[in-house]
């Protein structure tokens, strides 16, 4: 795969988007008010102001683009899909009892986890008021689904995280609940609304499956080899915090008895010493599980890309396969 790409792809999308992504951000600001509870758009504005690319809801519009839609439901579509992904992280940071998310203090550490869950919970609310605000069936169909598998994708991962008897197959699923769940919805229903037929539904959403599938693998490989100055992350904050990804799960299923036992200490009983994260490294690179892991990502990446060999000749077309293509880019 060619991964060598000079200007950002979500940064050109962000431009061939700019009139549509202004609704998105007006809208935003309309949605998130509230006459009666002030701290509602406090938070909400502490947790969009801190940037953030959005992505799903650019992937919701470029989807309706590409299929020749006209109208401008696809605007309030996407902010539904910006919702219920910053409503997410609301809830993540309390879950995980999160500190910092893009550099900024996490609005539960700044207020409390009640107005996190709650305030999350009014986001999905709003979310679920723009999709029916659509007129579509199908989309407030694709979208609730999109819901409740980031819910069970959660839920199985707090029992997963640190079983060591989690397989990749479990992974792929929290994956797809943590992150591809809601990339897929956000392309299936931009296809919807545009009113595509159904050939061409099914790519956007095998785009967006695959896409967010790369992108989860290749955010839990940057946790053990990125550049933290980039990520925000730490290297090996995941191991520190006894969850059990891609490339420790590939190391964990070759491991000799040693090594479970190893496994089992700092992932299981979480029982973690100085000097466990370098063990932890050399036994990935004895398996050289980061490199399998990678191959994993692009080869998602090439799926994502082989979808959207069926769509319109357009632009947009062209920025998705090379987002695809960015996605593992950052592996290099």
């Amino acid at each position: 795969m060619n991964i060598s790409i000079v200007t950002k792809p979500h940064d050109r999308l962000a431009a061939a988007l700019s009139d549509e992504m202004a609704g998105v951000d007006r809208l935003i600001r309309q949605r998130m008010h509230s006459d009666h509870a002030p701290r509602i758009p406090e938070i909400t504005a502490h947790l969009v102001g801190a940037g953030g690319k959005r992505l799903r809801p650019m992937l919701t519009l470029a989807a309706a683009k590409l299929s020749g839609y006209q109208g401008d439901h696809h605007i309030g579509l996407a902010t539904a899909v910006e919702f219920i992904h910053t409503a997410t992280l609301l809830h993540d940071d309390v879950v995980d009892e999160s500190e910092k998310r893009r550099g900024r203090p996490t609005a539960n550490l700044l207020w409390d986890n009640k107005s996190s869950v709650l305030v999350g919970d009014y986001l999905f609310s709003r979310s679920f008021q723009l999709m029916v605000e659509t007129g579509s069936l199908r989309v407030l169909e694709i979208l609730s689904n999109a819901s409740a598998t980031i819910s069970e994708g959660e839920v199985l991962q707090m029992t997963a995280a640190t079983d060591l008897k989690t397989n990749e197959e479990v992974y792929l699923q929290v994956a797809r609940g943590k992150t591809a769940a809601l990339f897929s919805a956000a392309t299936e229903a931009g296809g919807v609304i545009a009113g595509a037929a159904e050939p061409q539904v099914r790519a956007l959403f095998d785009y967006g499956d695959a896409l967010g599938i790369a992108f989860q693998i290749a955010d839990d490989l940057l946790d053990y080899q990125g550049d933290s100055s980039a990520t925000g992350k730490n290297v090996g904050d995941d191991f520190r915090e006894r969850k059990l990804t891609l490339p420790v799960i590939k190391a964990v299923a070759k491991a000799t008895d040693e090594e479970y036992a190893f496994w089992q200490r700092t992932i299981e009983k979480g029982q973690q010493q100085d000097g466990d994260l370098d063990r932890a490294l050399a036994l990935m690179a004895k398996y050289d599980t980061l490199t399998a892991t990678r191959l994993d990502a692009e080869a998602w990446a090439q799926k994502a890309q082989a979808a959207l060999t069926t769509l319109p000749d357009h632009e947009l077309r062209t920025m998705l396969h090379d987002l695809a293509a960015y996605v593992v880019s950052r592996l290099s």
